[in-house]
């Protein structure tokens, strides 16, 4: 790998748990805890309208609020926000991604900042969207890329890595399994790793959903966001986005965030109420039993007043039906989050006329 020896201001990494601060990029910090930028950018403009804001750029015309340049893009961002007359709600169209997922935000900012590092090989654990969409980017960037994922992804997701010249490696076992030896490996010849997870480019990026949605409904803010919930990407880059927008004064408040698990794979809804004694194999997409960000997801959940559900595999698979029907051609992990809205509704958590949006995260062509 190489970098530079010292990291511009905007770059510097800082931990939120015990405080120490890095010139130089690495991966996650000494006390093993995932690093963030120290400074958030922020946008010169005090309204949005003063903003010099070209949507014809995608999620880069919010790029007062990224850390680097577009150097891995593909005109991603900007996905639709549709009426959702069945669930009384919008959803927002992140499976017409380059990649077919919303990682593709992630991906474009930390390929991007991995090219301005001059990294020249990166390495991704991932289920399958993540590893695609790393693939696609570095491929976008001219970047070696090496994705470890699960010996039963699906077959689609692995020809999307290879066609895009990347080398799955296949590993045994569960999910924390395929994490551990991607870990073994970046730590075994100092890979350069491009972790939607750990990596602080990757929630830069899926904040942009949250600037998307606020410049799509005219800077006004939903009364509430659902969305699948794993290692918190989206949930989390929700968060990040709405808490930067309202920093800067250019939206009035925040919305409730709430995330969607799939039973039996449910630590943040298991910590915060008792969830039933089942396993949803389903959405095989957020099978994540260990977040590493989870104490951020839990803070975002107290600091806007959501909550953390579990679905069984009977739920989501009903509401895979549903979205099929009525044209949304999504993947199963896609189906959690408007099940969880069904369910928060009928149970009377959110009202029958909240203003909520959904993101539908993936594709139904890669099931």
């Amino acid at each position: 790998m190489t970098t530079p020896p010292d990291l511009p201001a905007r770059l510097r990494l800082a931990c939120d748990s015990c405080g120490e601060t890095y010139d130089a990029w690495r991966w996650r910090c000494a006390c093993g805890e995932p690093l963030d930028f120290a400074a958030d950018p922020t946008p010169s403009a005090a309204t949005p309208d003063d903003a010099d804001l070209d949507y014809r750029d995608g999620l880069w015309a919010f790029d007062d609020f990224l850390p680097t340049e577009p150097r891995a893009s593909l005109g991603e961002g900007m996905t639709p926000l549709v009426d959702a007359a069945e669930w009384e709600a919008s959803f927002k169209l992140e499976y017409v991604f380059p990649s077919g997922s919303f990682k593709d935000r992630g991906a474009t900012t930390m390929l991007s900042l991995a090219s301005e590092l001059g990294v020249e090989r990166v390495v991704e654990d991932s289920s399958g969207n993540a590893g695609a969409a790393v693939a696609t980017y570095a491929a976008r960037a001219g970047i070696d890329a090496e994705i470890y994922v699960p010996a039963s992804v699906k077959p689609s997701k692995v020809r999307a890595i290879e066609r895009a010249g990347a080398k799955p490696v296949r590993i045994e076992g569960s999910r924390q399994a395929v994490t551990d030896a991607c870990v073994e490996a970046v730590e075994a010849d100092d890979a350069w790793y491009a972790s939607h997870a750990w990596n602080p480019a990757f929630f830069a990026g899926t904040a942009t959903v949250a600037y998307e949605i606020a410049a799509q409904r005219d800077w006004s803010v939903p009364d509430a966001v659902v969305t699948p919930l794993g290692h918190g990407t989206l949930f989390l880059g929700a968060y990040r986005g709405f808490r930067a927008l309202y920093e800067a004064g250019w939206t009035d408040r925040m919305p409730e965030l709430y995330g969607a698990q799939a039973a039996g794979y449910s630590p943040i809804a298991d910590a915060r109420h008792h969830t039933a004694d089942e396993t949803n194999d389903v959405a095989d997409g957020i099978q994540i039993l260990d977040p590493v960000r989870e104490a951020e997801i839990h803070e975002a959940l107290d600091a806007t007043g959501g909550d953390a559900i579990a679905l069984s595999a009977d739920a989501v698979e009903d509401e895979l039906d549903r979205l099929h029907r009525h044209g949304f051609y999504t993947e199963p992990t896609c189906a959690v989050a408007p099940a969880a809205l069904r369910e928060l509704r009928l149970s009377g958590v959110l009202d029958r006329d909240a203003d909520v949006v959904v993101p539908l995260t993936g594709s139904g062509l890669k099931s």
